[in-house]
């Protein structure tokens, strides 16, 4: 694998008691044990501000978001599903990322729901996104449910997912950055 690639993870739920951080924060461990320059992007945290369009001056913490969202080789991003969409504090975070610096990078995603139901519509609606930055996406997303947290761990069967889809999708930016 290329050694020096940088790695966002993005945790897309803006909840306080996100589950989706849970699921992230595992995925964020993992993936610094594969490359060291790996950060995390925590939407829980409240931090970033809401997009107010691109002449308003934003805070030190959103700014470095948008940024290291940008310098990022791969971007590995969890999303709950909300109303059948993915969480709108996703899409506002990909307001402050400028497109044309981001075709090449590479993505993987992870869905979590309450039931097994969206899981492939979201996928869609993400990979779009992805597609308008010119990102090329893991076609292999993680699906989850709730049920796979159990008192803030994430269970075997869903690290074993995860792990197969940080490694794949940082096997496929390597291949890329080959190139």
């Amino acid at each position: 694998m290329a050694e020096d690639m940088k790695v966002i993870v993005i945790s897309g739920s803006p909840r306080k008691n996100a589950n989706t951080q849970i699921i992230m924060k595992y995925v964020f461990e993992y993936a610094k044990t594969k490359n060291q320059d790996t950060k995390l992007i925590n939407l829980s945290d409240g931090q970033i501000e809401y997009y107010r369009g691109p002449d308003i001056e934003y805070d030190e913490t959103t700014k470095t978001a948008a940024n290291d969202i940008m310098d990022a080789d791969v971007w590995l991003i969890g999303s709950p599903i909300y109303n059948s969409f993915f969480s709108s504090a996703l899409k506002n975070l990909f307001e402050y990322v400028n497109y044309k610096k981001t075709p090449g990078k590479v993505a993987g995603i992870t869905i979590l729901a309450a039931g097994n139901i969206g899981f492939v519509n979201v996928q869609a609606l993400i990979t779009q996104l992805m597609s308008y930055f010119r990102v090329i996406t893991n076609p292999k997303a993680v699906f989850l449910t709730t049920e796979s947290i159990k008192e803030n761990l994430v269970d075997d069967d869903a690290k074993n997912r995860l792990r197969d889809m940080v490694d794949e999708t940082l096997d496929i930016a390597s291949k890329m950055h080959q190139k």
